[in-house]
């Protein structure tokens, strides 16, 4: 499933912050997983963070996401700054989707001119990738319908 979360950066926080707010709302997310490890989580974002305080203080993040696909999570994250990051209603719980996860995978963008960065953090830590990430899944299971048509035509009539 496909969500998004926003990140105050810049005047909120600094590039290192910023980063360090996304490492944890990652490793969160992945720690709900049996299967998996927080720390493996970390490590991984730990592995990024030069080339991720780039990509903040750079702005790439605000029009290119950090990816996090884990199970049936589809995390989108970007950046917000300037006025805008002043008024950002900010919501860093853990995604929800990843308790059934038993892989993840962390996409970085791979803007100009740092590309070669990127390469070289992703070459540090198997979790990272620079590939372009999956799509998120669209289909809808085949059970029937979420509403249960005669049950509301049921209570509409019972008015």
């Amino acid at each position: 499933m496909r969500r998004t979360r926003q990140v105050a950066a810049s005047p909120m926080r600094s590039a290192s912050g910023t980063w360090a707010v996304i490492a944890d709302l990652v490793a969160d997310t992945v720690a709900q997983s049996s299967a998996l490890s927080r720390d493996e989580a970390v490590q991984a974002m730990s592995a990024a963070e030069a080339v991720g305080r780039m990509l903040v203080a750079a702005g790439h993040l605000q029009q290119h996401p950090i990816t996090l696909v884990a199970g049936k999570v589809h995390c989108e994250i970007t950046t917000v700054s300037g006025t805008a990051a002043l008024t950002l209603e900010e919501n860093l719980d853990p995604v929800p989707g990843a308790a059934g996860a038993d892989d993840f995978t962390i996409h970085l963008p791979s803007p100009d001119p740092l590309q070669e960065q990127v390469k070289a953090a992703v070459d540090g830590h198997a979790r990272l990738s620079d590939a372009v990430p999956p799509a998120p899944e669209t289909k809808v299971s085949n059970s029937g319908s979420l509403i249960d048509r005669e049950a509301l035509r049921r209570a509409v009539s019972q008015r």
